[in-house]
């Protein structure tokens, strides 16, 4: 049986490294970029903004996987910034639709990123796939609900459709483990407001990996919460992150005000707490590497003194 994958946002964090496993699993994997050239696979054209698309792209394809969109973390949340997060979502996911109407294509699984900024910032609450999403007035929920919504759209072409709801990404190659990480190398590190937020994670791999358990197990269809099994407060992270890298922690927390003052709106990502079930993938048989935050990062920086 033919096994093709066409990821989209395929030269990303996640993209390259969910590529690399994919093939390694046997997979043939293609990639939709804007700049084919600069790939190690094969690629496909595309350019979500003018509604464009290699027609071979999407017949190519047994399997899509959805990852593309701006970064959250990368600059203030101007006006142009946040229509930038949200468009180049809702561009993406409605051109991969429209190619998916199409009697050319014989998709039989399309995986869609999302994000567990669906929730809001929840407090201490723990949620689940099945609470309602958060007042729409906030970004980020505004956000991944539009989003979720453009992947539903193929749903009802009646092509099995999983939406990802993705917690904090822990890589060396980007996310917000980087920033923190050099924060206490440098001594700097401290919780940030209260440090009682908490921080649903999930360490790369994993997450790779709970993707191709979802594309290969038909059971797979909805929503999931994309998130290791203990989530922790933001000073737990922030101690454990200390202890690995094998550095004191002497400065108090950095003030929620201090961080509005530097980051403006996008501190809602640090400063919102979002206490996330993940009861749902492992009733699947998803069994996580690293369902712990200390061997997480251990993995990145366990040699390190």
């Amino acid at each position: 049986m033919s096994r093709k994958v066409l990821i989209t946002g395929g030269t990303g964090l996640i993209g390259t490294r969910l590529a690399d496993m994919l093939i390694d699993a046997g997979y043939e994997v293609a990639i939709l970029s804007r700049h084919p050239s600069q790939s190690r696979y094969r690629s496909f054209r595309w350019d979500p903004k003018a509604g464009t698309i290699d027609e071979a792209a999407v017949p190519y394809a047994d399997y899509i996987i959805n990852l593309a969109g701006s970064s959250v973390s990368d600059g203030k949340w101007t006006e142009e910034r946040k229509r930038d997060i949200l468009t180049s979502r809702l561009q993406g996911t409605s051109l991969i639709a429209r190619e998916l109407a199409k009697p050319t294509q014989r998709v039989r699984t399309f995986l869609s990123a999302s994000a567990i900024g669906i929730y809001g910032d929840s407090g201490d609450r723990l949620v689940s796939e099945e609470t309602p999403p958060a007042s729409a007035s906030d970004f980020l929920v505004d956000v991944s609900q539009q989003w979720e919504k453009a992947g539903q759209r193929v749903q009802e072409l009646g092509i099995r459709t999983v939406l990802m709801r993705i917690g904090i990404v822990l890589s060396t190659e980007g996310g917000a483990l980087v920033p923190l990480a050099r924060t206490v190398k440098m001594l700097a590190g401290a919780p940030l407001g209260s440090g009682k937020q908490f921080m649903s994670w999930i360490h790369l791999d994993d997450l790779c990996r709970l993707f191709i358990q979802a594309l290969e197990e038909p059971q797979w269809q909805g929503t999931y919460n994309a998130v290791a099994p203990n989530p922790v407060t933001n000073q737990q992270f922030t101690e454990t992150l200390a202890e690995v890298m094998h550095r004191p922690l002497v400065l108090p927390k950095v003030p929620a005000f201090g961080l509005k003052l530097m980051m403006g709106e996008m501190s809602e990502i640090v400063l919102g707490s979002q206490r996330v079930s993940a009861d749902k993938v492992l009733q699947h048989g998803f069994k996580f590497e690293y369902p712990q935050l200390k061997p997480a990062l251990e993995s990145f920086y366990g040699e390190e003194e």
